[in-house]
């Protein structure tokens, strides 16, 4: 599994992490079983947020990483209605209780809304300095609100935005990664299946994968993953409900396309115009 630093911090992450959102939707058993291979693995990315399931997700991930929380890098976020100064420290404590830990190695704004930045931030700086998170970061932010975000918090304090990136929707390669590299925040991108909308093998794309796949002896799903952190600063975070799933996705980690790889799957699933705003789910 390759791994590279978390934006300003340093940290070695995988690049291949694990998601969770919806999984409250799946079997409880299957998906703790799934979570636990993929650390085995080397997914010690585990994504999650106290919006999933009303909670119930961290439950998931606390049962999945009981025993091993020194080996992960352990994210949660903040709903924006939970987002003042007070309710991100009582909301992160509530995240803390539910996932069994004594601390978050990033904590995120899931999205912006209506509490000013400025409370937010001060509550996550109060979280580092009490030893409750190491990082934070922002979540669906664009790249006006990345700039506007990053003025306000300071250089080198924001680590990562987390953000709706695969192939059928690339728009944050026009300015979102743009704009956080220039001021060293990493990008997370979420849902790299397209949310089940993941390219027929029949299709035009599909054919252009299942092509590169067969060239490198892996499958379609891998070459899609790595393509998504061909960038320095790129990172990606499937969601698996089983075990044999979660092992498919954390071969990819040791995937590099070569230039004609990326080559033709950019002219097969071509950026397209810029669009205002940033996507989301």
């Amino acid at each position: 599994m390759r791994k590279r630093p978390m934006g300003f911090t340093n940290v070695e992450v995988p690049v291949v992490g694990q998601g969770t959102w919806k999984m409250e939707n799946d079997n409880r058993a299957a998906c703790v079983e799934a979570l636990r291979r993929g650390l085995d693995a080397g997914m010690t990315h585990v994504d999650t947020a106290e919006l999933y399931g009303s909670g119930r997700v961290e439950e998931i991930v606390a049962e999945a990483i009981a025993g091993r929380r020194d080996q992960l890098y352990l994210v949660s976020k903040v709903m924006p209605p939970n987002a003042s100064a007070k309710g991100t420290v009582k909301a992160c404590e509530a995240s803390l209780r539910r996932l069994k830990t004594d601390w978050l190695d990033l904590y995120l704004l899931h999205w912006p809304g209506n509490h000013p930045l400025e409370e937010t931030f001060k509550a996550f700086e109060a979280l580092v300095q009490n030893g409750k998170i190491r990082a934070y970061g922002v979540s669906n932010f664009d790249d006006r609100e990345i700039e506007r975000a990053a003025a306000i918090a300071g250089p080198r304090r924001i680590a990562c935005n987390q953000v709706l990136y695969h192939l059928e929707e690339r728009a944050v390669e026009h300015a979102v990664i743009p704009a956080c590299d220039r001021h060293q925040i990493a990008v997370v991108g979420y849902s790299p299946f397209g949310s089940g909308r993941f390219p027929s093998p029949n299709s035009a794309g599909g054919r252009v994968l299942a092509a590169v796949a067969d060239r490198r002896g892996v499958t379609a799903n891998q070459v899609a993953l790595a393509f998504l952190v061909r960038h320095e600063t790129t990172f990606t975070i499937p969601k698996a409900s089983s075990a044999k799933h979660a092992l498919e996705n954390a071969a990819a980690g040791a995937l590099v396309l070569d230039p004609e790889d990326i080559r033709q799957i950019d002219a097969a699933f071509p950026l397209g115009p810029r669009r205002p705003g940033v996507p989301t789910l």
